[in-house]
């Protein structure tokens, strides 16, 4: 088994790869983005108990198995193209999403895109948006959060899903949205 430090380590490559390059580890994904447990297991050389600790403790929460176990995906933040199975949701009134004030000019421009995503991520709440700005910059004052009107955009035609674990997601946030 391995340490803490090298589980969470090797749980930020295996986001990667399920999200971004299947092929770099000669993983097989199929068109819902799952690749068969076995097959990760043997190409990363690691235990299923480390997979599991992986999973399960993953502070994002960005991993999900089927229902046997077998298989395994990202949950959303692919670049690559496959389809999450996601469901369209009723958003709440407001969403927030985290950035930097360098990305504002852009931004009032042609509002939040998904840029090399699927989707555009959105949080349910001012925090979790904080702790995303963060990554970004490494100033608190450059942190910038948004507040969405996403019930209006609902209203005028937009689709919202939800992650399994917790990530609001759609296509694209024009500026006269951003409150």
């Amino acid at each position: 088994m391995k340490t803490r430090k090298e589980r969470e380590k090797l749980g930020k490559y295996i986001s990667y790869l399920l999200r971004h390059a299947p092929e770099k580890a000669g993983l097989d994904m199929d068109e819902h983005g799952y690749v068969k447990v076995d097959q990760l297991l043997k190409k990363l050389d690691i235990s299923d108990e480390d997979l599991d600790w992986i999973v399960e403790n993953n502070n994002k929460k960005r991993y999900s198995y089927n229902e046997d176990m077998t298989l395994i995906r990202a949950n959303q933040g692919h670049s690559i193209n496959v389809d999450v199975e996601l469901e369209k949701i009723d958003p709440p009134h407001v969403l927030y999403h985290g950035t930097t004030i360098k990305n504002w000019e852009s931004i009032k421009k042609n509002g939040l895109l998904k840029m090399n995503r699927q989707h555009v991520h959105l949080s349910g709440d001012k925090e979790t948006a904080r702790n995303v700005a963060k990554r970004h910059c490494s100033n608190p004052s450059e942190e910038l959060i948004l507040i969405i009107n996403a019930k209006l955009m609902d209203f005028e035609g937009y689709k919202f899903y939800i992650s399994k674990n917790g990530v609001y997601l759609t296509d694209h946030v024009p500026y006269k949205y951003i409150v």
